[in-house]
């Protein structure tokens, strides 16, 4: 006996892949996942190439998963593939201590955060459309 499966969420043209606890505030990551929100994935792929941020690299991995998981998983066609959404959410707090003068000490707070990227499959005539505009 297994458990029933669960009703799919996405639409029959979107892909998922999420990244849990990365070691980044969700401040920062957030700045690198609005570069990719609404680009066409291979322009999202090759932008997060050539980013000077160092979690660019887990990014383009959670897309390059996304991509993949498109591909393989729900037969969709990689080269009308778009980035339908980018979520950044926050994960656990780690709390260390920094010793100050006359023996007290302060929090410091180290964040960490959840990556969710879905990619969707374009339309024909919707490509057509953003392409003219």
């Amino acid at each position: 006996m297994s458990k029933p499966k669960h009703a799919r969420t996405l639409a029959e043209t979107e892909a998922q892949a999420v990244t849990w606890n990365i070691r980044v505030s969700p401040r920062k990551l957030n700045l690198v996942a609005g570069l990719i929100r609404g680009k066409k994935a291979q322009d999202a792929v090759a932008q997060l190439t050539f980013s000077k941020r160092r979690i660019a690299v887990t990014v383009k991995k959670t897309l390059e998963s996304a991509i993949a998981n498109a591909e393989n998983n729900h037969s969709l066609d990689v080269d009308r593939l778009v980035v339908a959404k980018a979520e950044v959410g926050r994960a656990m707090v780690m709390k260390r201590f920094h010793a100050r003068g006359r023996g007290r000490a302060s929090t410091i707070e180290k964040w960490f955060s959840h990556l969710k990227i879905v990619v969707a499959e374009q339309q024909l005539a919707a490509q057509a459309e953003q392409e003219a505009a």
